[in-house]
């Protein structure tokens, strides 16, 4: 004879959601996410820990003119461009306007963050 199942309990209702004063810290964030979707603050960690190294890939070296998007569904949309190298040049300086020699720049990478329809409709 097989014995019965006891009865799932039922999980606890999490706390409701409250605007913050400050910004609130990592554990904090962890712990409201692990609440409402009744999973684990380790899997939540799991999760963000996940996103930040295929967020990592997805935008790591964009090329001239062909640059790198990721997208979190219906937050916002991140896009790494390639900016050049800028040699060193002699210019006019616009406030003195006086002749001076203005620094090179190194190569870097640009992240424009831009917040998606379903994001700016919740602020």
């Amino acid at each position: 004879m097989a014995k019965k199942a006891a009865p799932a309990k039922a999980a606890p209702k999490p706390a409701k959601l409250t605007a913050s004063a400050k910004p609130r810290k990592k554990s904090e964030l962890f712990t409201i996410i692990a609440d409402h979707a009744g999973i684990s603050r380790k899997q939540v960690a799991g999760v963000f820990d996940a996103m930040g190294k295929v967020m990592a890939v997805d935008l790591a070296k964009p090329a001239a003119g062909k640059p790198k998007m990721f997208v979190v569904p219906g937050m916002m949309r991140i896009k790494a461009e390639y900016k050049a190298a800028v040699p060193a040049r002699k210019g006019i300086d616009p406030f003195t306007k006086t002749e001076k020699m203005f620094k090179a720049k190194p190569a870097s990478t640009r992240l424009k963050i831009r917040p998606l329809k379903a994001l700016k409709a919740m602020v």
